[in-house]
């Protein structure tokens, strides 16, 4: 199991990128508006060195792009002392997986529906998105309905239409939860075969605690079981986020690493 979520991890990036070898590393240079990272090469078992991060930064520093790393910390153990050495911060996240015989479907008092190809909705769930993981964690906060009027306003048009072609190329499948309000909770699956990643699921920070980000969950879930995914995989900002995906099924299998 931790070897295909491996896998997956290092194909998802290629409808965005492409990949080069840099020493033990695959380096994803974006060929969109989001910055992408290194991994190290699946299966290796090559053990990690500081001398190998300094390789990867003088690299990127050639091309002009940023330093990061993500990776999934069982298949790899060495990268995050070396990149911690190598004068980077790293964290690591609870990594969870879900098939389809442990889904719990979610339910709230809002409606969740997966997103159009429409870049007035792909807007406001942009901004639904920035201002959840601008304000991270899962207590209640201040940013509402008109906050996320005046952010949607403020997103990028490049960023929209970026957005716009994942979706209607069926690269990333969006969800959103729906109150009188308008949209107050989004999130993103990612297939690639019949695996897919879950991401940016956020809910607008005054309407937590509602079950919100569960629904949309289980909204994405349900959309990659009926499209003939198996497993599905995500990363959760802490354990008090990744219980509310324990709810829906999830369950852990180890810890994603990232270091910049």
């Amino acid at each position: 199991m931790i070897s295909r979520v491996d896998d997956y991890l290092h194909a998802v990036p290629l409808s965005g990128s492409f990949a080069e070898q840099v020493g033990p590393f695959t380096l994803f240079r974006s060929t969109t508006v989001w910055p992408y990272y290194a991994r190290p090469v699946p299966g290796s078992g090559t053990t990690i060195e500081p001398a190998d991060i300094d390789g990867l930064r003088a690299r990127c520093a050639e091309l002009g792009i940023p330093v990061s790393f993500e990776w999934v910390v069982q298949t790899c153990p060495s990268l995050g002392p070396a990149a911690a050495a190598a004068g980077l911060s790293v964290v690591e996240h609870p990594l969870l997986v879900l098939e389809r015989k442990d889904f719990r479907p979610a339910k709230a008092e809002a409606r969740c529906e997966i997103l159009p190809a429409d870049e007035g909705v792909l807007r406001q769930a942009r901004a639904v998105a920035g201002l959840a993981f601008g304000d991270p964690g899962t207590a209640v906060g201040v940013a509402g309905p008109a906050d996320r009027d005046a952010k949607a306003d403020a997103v990028a048009d490049d960023m929209i239409a970026a957005v716009l072609d994942r979706v209607l190329s069926g690269v990333t499948v969006g969800a959103g939860a729906f109150t009188d309000e308008g949209m107050v909770a989004s999130g993103q699956h990612q297939p690639v075969g019949s695996t897919t990643e879950i991401v940016g699921v956020g809910t607008l920070p005054s309407m937590r605690r509602k079950g919100l980000a569960a629904a949309v969950t289980s909204t994405l879930v349900e959309h990659a079981f009926a499209h003939g995914v198996d497993l599905v995989l995500l990363s959760a900002e802490s354990a008090a986020v990744a219980a509310v995906y324990e709810r829906v099924g999830f369950r852990r299998i180890g810890s994603a690493g990232a270091a910049e």
